[in-house]
C-alpha cells in the first residue's frame, strides 16, 4: 500500500521549464521501453513517428484553454482576483475568488474594468458568478490566460499561442492538456501518412490538476472533478483499434482519465459526465495501452496515475534518469512514452 511520501522527489528548480521551446516538436522524449519498462531510451519527441505502428490510435484531448483569469474590484473598492474554474451555462460560472474579505451573495464585482458580475451562492470552494452577457465572449475579450503557478512570468502573446494545442477546439479548460503541446501540424501530418489514426475526447482541465495531495493516507484524498465528453465515433475508433490488435495511445493524462472514466462498466461508452476518478497503483486499466505524458509534480495525483500505468519502480527510475539527464519538467517541459505494465 502506497502513501503520499512514496510520490515525493527532489527536483532542481532550474529544471522547471519556464518557456516553450522555439518549435513544439523539438522537445525530448524519454521512451520507457522493455517488457516491464526496464529500459530507458533518450529520444527526440519527433521520434514518436517511429515508435507507433500503422493502425495505432492516438486519442487527443481537444479542450481549449480559456482566458480565465481576471483582476477586478468589489463595490467597496477591495481588490479581487478571479479564476473561472467551470462554465455552467452561457451566463454562469464557478470561479475561485481571492479577496481580503469573502464576497457576499448579491454583491457585484467589477472585472477587468469592463463589466460587472453578480456573486451567487458558494459551491464548495468556488463562488457562483453571473455574467451580464455571453460568458465565452467576455472571457475571450477581457480575460488573461492562466499559466500554471510554477511558471513565473505573466502570460504574453507567445503563451497565448503555445499554451494551447494546435487542435484545440472546445473552450472550457483553465489549464492545457500539456502532452499535446508537443504536436505541431507537420508532425501530425507525418503520423497520418504512416497510418496512425486520430480520435478526440474533450475533458475540460480544472485548476485542481495543480493541487498536491495533502493527506498521507491516499484513501482520504478528495479528488477534484472535471467534465468530459466522448463521442460515438471515438468509441468506434477505439473498438476498431482493439479488434485489429493495435494500441490505443492516450495523449496526456486528461485523455487517459476521460477514456478510463467512460470505461468503468468494462467497455468504453459514449457520453458526457463529471469524473473524479483517482487512479493509483493497483488500478486495472480498461482501455488505454500506451501513454504520452509530460513529467509531473511531486506528490501529485498525475504522478500517481503514471505510476499505476507503467509501474511504480519504473517511474521512479525514469524520473531519476530524467533529472540526471536534465530533462525539462512540467507544462512547457519534455515528454515520456509509456506502455501499460
Amino acid at each position: 500500500m502506497y502513501s503520499l511520501s512514496d510520490f515525493d522527489f527532489d527536483l532542481p528548480q532550474d529544471l522547471i521549464a519556464q518557456l516553450p521551446l522555439p518549435e513544439r516538436s523539438a522537445s525530448r522524449l524519454l521512451h520507457v521501453d522493455g517488457d516491464r519498462g526496464d529500459r530507458l531510451v533518450d529520444r527526440a519527441f519527433a521520434d514518436i513517428v517511429d515508435l507507433l505502428m500503422p493502425g495505432d490510435l492516438l486519442v487527443f484531448n481537444n479542450t481549449r484553454v480559456l482566458k480565465a483569469r481576471f483582476f477586478g474590484a468589489k463595490e467597496t473598492g477591495g481588490k479581487v482576483e478571479v479564476l473561472v474554474e467551470r462554465v455552467l451555462d452561457s451566463r454562469t460560472v464557478h470561479a475561485q475568488v481571492r479577496a481580503s474579505k469573502t464576497p457576499q451573495p448579491g454583491s457585484r464585482i467589477r472585472l477587468a474594468d469592463a463589466f460587472d458580475v453578480t456573486v451567487g451562492e458558494r459551491a464548495g470552494e468556488f463562488f457562483t458568478l453571473v455574467f451580464p452577457d455571453d460568458v465565452f465572449e467576455l472571457i475571450e475579450a477581457h480575460g488573461r490566460l492562466p499559466l500554471p503557478p510554477y511558471i513565473e512570468h505573466a502570460a504574453d502573446a507567445v503563451d497565448e499561442q503555445r499554451y494551447q494545442t494546435v487542435y484545440a477546439k472546445e473552450p472550457g479548460a483553465v489549464a492545457a492538456p500539456t502532452a499535446g503541446l508537443h504536436f505541431d501540424q507537420a508532425l501530425l501530418d507525418r503520423l497520418q501518412a504512416k497510418g496512425v489514426r486520430f480520435a478526440y475526447v474533450t475533458l475540460h482541465v480544472g485548476a485542481g490538476t495543480f493541487q498536491p495531495v495533502r493527506t498521507e493516507n491516499l484513501a482520504e484524498h478528495k479528488m477534484h472533478s472535471e467534465w468530459y465528453t466522448i463521442a460515438q465515433d471515438t468509441v468506434d475508433a477505439v473498438r476498431e483499434t482493439r479488434a485489429a490488435g493495435r494500441s490505443v495511445v492516450a495523449v496526456g493524462t486528461t485523455s487517459m482519465r476521460a477514456l478510463e472514466s467512460a470505461s468503468q462498466s468494462g467497455q468504453l461508452q459514449p457520453g458526457s459526465a463529471d469524473t473524479a476518478l483517482f487512479i493509483t497503483p493497483g488500478y486495472a486499466f480498461k482501455t488505454v495501452d500506451r501513454l504520452v505524458t509530460n513529467f509531473h509534480l511531486p506528490k501529485s495525483t498525475l504522478l500517481m496515475l503514471v505510476s499505476a500505468f507503467a509501474g511504480y519502480r519504473q517511474i521512479r527510475d525514469a524520473y531519476a534518469h530524467a533529472i540526471a539527464q536534465r530533462y525539462r519538467f512540467f507544462s512547457y517541459g519534455d515528454a515520456m512514452l509509456l506502455t501499460r505494465l
